[in-house]
């Protein structure tokens, strides 16, 4: 690489100040002192192997996507909320975004993610609980009431009925009369990840990769800015898996995603920026940092020497990230206002370009507005008063972080090669449906999960409040907790019974049927689940008449 790579660096952020794309602030201490936005070693040369660290914005991106780092653009505030029905938390996202979040992510119920609607006897008792109740695109009009959807980025939580669930936030957006093609935002739509970890699927891995293939070439053509989907290593952390786990798990089902889109005819060098990702920020401040910083380097090499992307754009890891569930304790719960700082502040230092804080009382029930109000600060706090918004990638060159760093490529690329060598045809995809048929995937996170279980339980690793430094609290009191009211269900189905009053039922279900027909030929699934969603079909009617198509799928078993 040479001494020329400071150069370069200095090229492209001499560029972006002369294009208006450095924030006018002050990149001083505290006391003053002023800082460089970058720093690197005296001589590039001495430092073995160098190009693998670089400077932050050229390949590999070790050290961040811009030349800039956080002095061009801070991270995206982005707070997960959704509960009861769609009017209580259309209120919960305009106290997010007046209170400076700059981004919304939407938090499904249980019956919505698992496609069925509030008045199916599953629902039973799970309206409105774990998140927002949407059973129609009327449903998603009131959840984006007085909300400009052309103007705010929306991330939505849900990977099996993710296709129906976006048609409606189509349909919603169209309603406002947003220009569609200017949306941005993000869906997860990662069914590898329910397979592997979060089991929440519909339907067996091929429909859903069909539907998951049409809405890749659906946004290619028609809103380009728009992310469809957000492969999520979260939910693989959260159910147990090690750190070097949930980046190969994670980067394994990316690489799978890539190759669907070239089996579509796609263009890597336009669809791959399409891709984002999604991980969990544990409490192990430096090994996240390292996981974080790993990711980038591994996805722009892969990217290009494995699947042919020339462009820096189509080879640079986006993530969003949000700090670890797993981790909040219900013991000593004020606890967790500091985990949640340090994740956050880890995630940060690995270059998340947008961040979720959990709140302190999630161990328990979704978060009071107290509570989110507080999470929502933490990373204000982060942001205005500590500095790490003036230097990119402020640990780069650090000999604990680069080696962390180096580890974590290291494990991530032996699990690889685990997973292709289970793949019939050498394609990653092979490999990580075999794993899912055989259960390999669970049975390596309950493994992991049972060895860290044993730590805790040994003492090993000490958790503050749970097996280490036990004592009450002097004056603590109970966590008022928020608590959705059985009212939300009973309001829910007779909402719903009403829509299917009013609407032209004849017309709603042939367009189901229109649906259904397209998806025994090769066209693009898209327009018509988007007529069915005009007519207020309902999303169980959308997902009941897939699941009659294509039948339900039963995990192995695995003891």
């Amino acid at each position: 690489m040479g001494q020329d790579a400071r150069q370069r660096w200095q090229q492209r952020y001499e560029a972006a100040l002369a294009g208006g794309k450095v924030r006018d602030a002050d990149f001083t201490t505290l006391s003053g002192v002023e800082v460089d936005p970058v720093y690197g070693p005296a001589d590039e040369a001495s430092v073995e192997n160098f190009e693998r660290i670089g400077y932050p914005g050229e390949f590999p991106f070790t050290r961040g996507l811009h030349a800039t780092g956080y002095r061009g653009r801070a991270w995206t505030i982005r707070q997960f909320a959704g509960f009861g029905n769609a009017r209580q938390t259309n209120e919960r996202y305009k106290m997010i975004l007046a209170e400076g979040g700059g981004g919304l992510s939407v938090a499904f119920d249980m019956p919505t993610l698992m496609g069925r609607d509030s008045d199916d006897p599953r629902a039973l008792g799970e309206v409105g609980h774990c998140g927002v109740a949407i059973d129609t695109a009327a449903d998603m009009d009131v959840l984006f009431d007085g909300i400009d959807l052309e103007a705010t980025t929306t991330s939505m939580t849900i990977s099996g009925p993710a296709v129906p669930v976006f048609c409606m936030y189509l349909v919603a957006a169209e309603r406002q009369g947003a220009d569609l093609g200017k949306l941005n935002g993000t869906l997860q739509t990662d069914i590898f990840k329910e397979y592997i970890a979060q089991k929440e699927w519909l339907f067996a891995p091929e429909p859903h990769l069909r539907l998951i293939g049409d809405l890749m070439e659906y946004c290619a053509a028609n809103i380009p800015a728009y992310k469809p989907i957000s492969v999520s290593g979260y939910h693989i952390r959260e159910a147990g898996s090690t750190a070097a786990q949930e980046l190969a798990y994670t980067l394994a089902d990316g690489f799978a995603y890539v190759e669907l889109g070239l089996s579509r005819g796609l263009d890597i060098e336009a669809f791959a920026p399409g891709l984002s990702f999604f991980f969990d920020a544990h409490v192990d401040f430096f090994e996240e940092i390292a996981k974080f910083r790993a990711a980038r380097r591994i996805w722009a090499r892969w990217l290009r020497d494995v699947y042919g992307a020339q462009t820096e754009k189509a080879q640079q890891l986006r993530f969003h990230t949000q700090t670890a569930g797993v981790s909040l304790t219900a013991q000593q719960p004020d606890n967790n206002i500091t985990r949640t700082a340090v994740e956050a502040l880890a995630a940060i230092l690995g270059g998340t370009q947008s961040l979720h804080t959990n709140a302190l009382d999630e161990v328990l029930a979704l978060p009071s507005a107290k509570a989110a109000h507080i999470a929502l600060r933490t990373q204000q706090v982060i942001a205005e008063e500590t500095g790490v918004l003036n230097v990119a990638d402020p640990l780069g060159g650090s000999w604990y972080v680069e080696a962390l760093t180096d580890e974590m490529e290291r494990q991530a690329e032996e699990i690889f090669t685990r997973i292709k060598d289970m793949s019939a045809d050498g394609t990653m995809t092979a490999g990580i449906l075999r794993g899912i048929e055989d259960g390999w995937f669970t049975g390596e996170i309950a493994e992991a999960a049972f060895v860290y279980q044993r730590a805790l339980e040994k003492g090993d690793k000490k958790v503050v409040g749970v097996n280490t430094l036990t004592g009450s609290v002097e004056g603590e009191e109970p966590l008022e907790i928020l608590r959705v009211s059985h009212e939300v269900e009973r309001e829910q189905k007779a909402e719903l019974t009403g829509r299917r009053q009013d609407r032209d039922d004849e017309a709603a279900r042939a367009a189901v049927q229109r649906m259904v027909e397209v998806g025994r030929t090769e066209a693009n699934m898209l327009p018509a689940m988007l007529d069915a969603v005009r007519a207020e079909a309902t999303l169980g009617e959308i997902c009941d008449a897939l699941r009659a198509e294509w039948g339900q799928y039963t995990e192995p078993a695995r003891f």
